[in-house]
């Protein structure tokens, strides 16, 4: 096997396979790339046995053939090698790797392809599209709010449904959940699945904003496509809580703030919260948005801001993360938090109303 290839188109693709490898001993099959070298173009394939993906870029094939090697090893010679052409021979399980550029060969030895586990491939499988840009936009409004318990498994993923004619994403961890919806295309149909937040990850850090990502979901596997790339991951196993009755019908009280004034305000408090804990108290009254940390051998911390509220003075306590993380992601100007009174479900959302929200369940005011 014997083939030159341009360094950084090499790098770019390598990169990503890192992403998916998770086992770093360089004796395990697990932990090396497949390569195959043929009709010049060679095909890289990388796999954690959960989540797999595959790529294909041209190359100039001067014999072909099939090798795994171990990824960290041939991403560290990339990366010490000038932009260029580089040779890749293998014969045996001896690969030489030779900048053009410089006088100086690297060796790696190689495992044999055929011990390279499958990897499911997309035939004959049923994909639809959806825009690139929102499926991001999706996925980052609800990948946080996954649950980090193994003991509920079921929650340790993204929840995809179909809602009417409408693209469904959810997560919670039993004190939170992130709801975002879009519409899908006439005809798109498909089944409801939990997916694991590794690949939902790799597409966030890959996929360009500009067109659409092709989904599958068949099999208990998911597929996802765009670009020269394509991802695979099995789906979780379980079946996933009805999150709609947590999302609450209406609700009687809102009150409005500038997200600018809100952020700033927060990350002063946070200097002073217990961080095990993690308790914010949010004191509303008419004009007026007082937060606080609850005091502690450290001391206390809180600020007035203003806020849009007609009600009754209320307290609330919500724990610090919970409000930060999606306020990372909401873009518009002002937000706005719904709710019925201080001990049920609040709801944060963009103002005015968007594609997405979020529902917090507050804690006790005191310990």
């Amino acid at each position: 096997m014997k083939f030159n290839f341009d360094r950084d188109a090499m790098i770019k693709e390598v990169s990503i396979a890192q992403e998916i490898i998770t086992n770093k001993s360089p004796i395990s099959i697990l932990s090396n790339i497949l390569l195959i070298a043929q009709d010049n173009t060679l095909t890289i394939k990388a796999s954690d046995t959960s989540v797999n993906y595959m790529t294909q870029i041209p190359v100039d094939v001067i014999e072909e053939g099939s090798t795994t090697i171990f990824c960290d090893k041939f991403m560290s010679i990339l990366t010490a090698s000038p932009s260029g052409e580089i040779e890749f021979d293998q014969s045996d399980i001896k690969v030489t790797i030779k900048p053009a550029a410089k006088k100086i060969k690297f060796q790696l030895k190689s495992i044999a392809s055929e011990k390279f586990a499958d990897i499911p491939t997309a035939v004959d499988v049923p994909f639809f599209e959806v825009p690139a840009k929102e499926f991001k936009q999706m996925i980052q409004q609800t990948i946080f709010s996954v649950s980090e318990d193994q003991n509920r498994f079921f929650m340790t993923g993204v929840y995809f449904t179909k809602k009417d004619d409408k693209f469904v994403m959810v997560s919670t961890d039993a004190r939170r959940l992130s709801y975002s919806e879009k519409e899908l295309a006439p005809g798109v149909d498909f089944s409801s699945a939990i997916v694991p937040t590794k690949i939902l990850r790799c597409i966030l850090k890959n996929a360009s904003d500009e067109g659409n990502i092709s989904l599958a979901i068949v099999d208990k596997l998911i597929f996802v496509r765009f670009g020269n790339y394509e991802f695979s991951s099995k789906l979780i196993d379980g079946q996933y809580p009805n999150y709609q009755k947590v999302i609450p019908e209406s609700q009687v009280y809102s009150f409005q703030v500038n997200k600018s004034d809100f952020e700033s305000a927060l990350k002063r408090i946070e200097i002073m919260i217990d961080k095990k804990v993690g308790r914010i108290v949010f004191k509303i009254a008419p004009g007026i948005l007082r937060l606080s940390s609850p005091e502690s051998e450290l001391g206390t911390a809180d600020e007035e801001i203003p806020c849009r509220y007609d009600g009754e003075e209320i307290s609330i306590a919500l724990n610090d993360r919970y409000v930060s993380d999606p306020l990372k992601t909401i873009e518009s100007e002002n937000i706005v938090f719904e709710f019925t009174e201080a001990m049920r479900a609040v709801t944060m959302r963009p103002e005015p109303a968007d594609y997405y929200f979020h529902i917090i369940m507050p804690m006790n005011l005191t310990n």
